[in-house]
């Protein structure tokens, strides 16, 4: 008889079936990191399909990036609405569906509609592992938690760039889509087995906030619009962040004076180091996914690597960050995570003015194994990062607020994630143009003149990275906090 409830599954299963939860949620959540990730190797084999600029090529990134940042603020009142096991189930059938007809697409338009779906997708998946972790583990456990699934996570984004590279070589970029069909196929396989169907996974269900949502979405799409039209069109580009800036004001508005339960809490923000927390990691994103946007964009288009070249370059990177996060989970028991987030994000900026200042002599054999060492000094610092980020912002928050709050850091990551990937277009756009060195066949500048447009984009990154660590130590709480996420049944 299959076990239907959360108590017949935790008396099959015992103490470790947090931890069967958490693996599945984990795996689902590889699948939405490693389509997120491994299309950005393919964005120059894109362009040349489908002939885009690179005004155009940016949004197969940014258009997931923005999709999945609006559904995030979804996911409690789904999981309130639907409980754990039909929310997760969703969300992997849309991405799914998104992998597979996103690899038969025949136009453009095709294609960022998939993209958009498995965005939706993704932005459900990414908050609920952080949610079961601070729910239904102790305070002692939930750095080594937070480990466990930093390390899972890490893995297939880590191999992505390299097993991404090759398929684009061999297969075309249509076949990187389908990557996430087993992952997608087994986790439904695990939820059938350890999700329970009837759950009390946060409380009673609650209306979603349409308006809030309506107002975020409106603000967010005018702002990340009219980044892209600042250097094509800037009449239009002031006018789009016009009206962005004009909801996202509406936005604070409305959240002050609504009775309903709102989209994001703002006594979240009560709390200093939740506050600080959220900073770090808008700021956080932006460097981060800015970064992984360029770096393949880069190696390609300035260095002239092919494909799998290009992805090889962060196969040790990846394996660095895979080895790093189970130690800094276990550091974050014990170290004061505002530390440890510090030290991570200055690590990532060195990491960026290594790049920056090096990339002179990059195209060299040892340029190319330059490359390599300053991106594991970078994912070794974004290991560091990872599992501390949440676990910093979130103690001390009242626990009816832990699900809102996992959602609205997971937000504001993204959030900045599709502003950084945005932001590095602009900027890489900008710098090329100065140095009369365009991505495109009429180009005039000179190989050195490109290269120096990506270092000065490079260096852009590291100041954002740099900015970051000024508030992960603001992160600090002001006085100890008590124990927050004991062991809480009826997952």
């Amino acid at each position: 008889m299959t076990a239907r409830t959360s108590e017949q599954l935790r008396e099959r299963h015992g103490d470790r079936y947090k931890w069967l939860i958490l693996a599945t949620v984990m795996i689902g959540t590889m699948a939405s990191i490693l389509s997120s990730t491994i299309v950005n190797v393919a964005v120059p084999d894109l362009s040349r399909h489908f002939t885009l600029g690179q005004e155009r090529a940016q949004w197969v990134s940014a258009g997931f990036m923005l999709a999945m940042t609006l559904s995030m603020l979804t996911t409690p009142w789904l999981l309130l609405r639907f409980g754990l096991r039909r929310t997760y189930t969703g969300a992997i059938l849309l991405l799914l569906a998104g992998g597979v007809l996103g690899g038969f697409s025949i136009n453009y338009p095709m294609l960022l509609s998939m993209r958009v779906a498995e965005g939706l997708a993704a932005g459900v998946l990414q908050p609920i592992p952080a949610i079961v972790i601070l729910r239904s583990f102790d305070q002692k456990e939930q750095g080594r938690a937070m480990g466990f699934f930093g390390f899972g996570v890490v893995l297939a984004p880590a191999i992505g760039p390299s097993v991404g590279g090759f398929l684009v070589e061999q297969f075309g970029w249509r076949s990187i889509f389908f990557v996430v069909v087993p992952f997608c196929l087994a986790v439904l396989v695990l939820i059938r087995r350890y999700l329970p169907l009837k759950s009390q996974m946060m409380g009673e269900s609650r209306p979603l906030d349409w308006k809030g949502l309506a107002l975020v979405g409106i603000s967010t799409v005018s702002l990340l619009n009219a980044l892209v039209h600042l250097h094509d069109d800037p009449h239009l580009a002031l006018a789009l962040l016009a009206i962005g800036g004009t909801a996202l004001t509406a936005f604070f508005i409305y959240l002050r004076r609504t009775t309903a339960e709102p989209l994001i809490n703002l006594s979240l923000f009560g709390y200093r180091q939740f506050a600080m927390g959220a900073l770090v990691a808008f700021i956080y994103g932006m460097g981060l996914f800015g970064s992984t946007y360029l770096l393949p964009v880069y190696m390609q288009m300035a260095l002239q690597y092919a494909p799998s070249r290009a992805g090889l370059v962060l196969l040790p990177a990846g394996i660095a960050l895979a080895l790093t996060i189970p130690l800094a989970g276990r550091l974050a028991d014990r170290k004061p995570p505002h530390v440890l987030v510090a030290s991570g994000l200055a690590l990532l900026a060195v990491s960026f003015v290594l790049m920056a200042r090096g990339n002179a002599s990059a195209a060299a054999t040892s340029g190319y194994f330059l490359l390599m060492a300053w991106a594991v000094i970078g994912r070794v610092g974004l290991g560091f990062v990872l599992p501390a980020l949440s676990i910093g912002a979130m103690r001390g928050v009242d626990k009816s607020l832990i699900a809102q709050g996992a959602s609205t850091i997971n937000f504001l990551r993204q959030l900045g994630g599709a502003i950084g990937v945005s932001l590095v277009g602009i900027v890489l756009e900008w710098r090329l143009a100065v140095h009369h060195s365009g991505l495109g066949g009429g180009s005039t500048g000179t190989a050195a003149e490109r290269i120096q447009a990506f270092d000065e984009t490079f260096l852009f990154v590291a100041v954002v990275c740099a900015i970051a660590v000024a508030a992960a130590w603001r992160m600090k709480p002001a006085q100890p906090v008590p124990p927050v996420g004991a062991e809480v049944s009826g997952l």
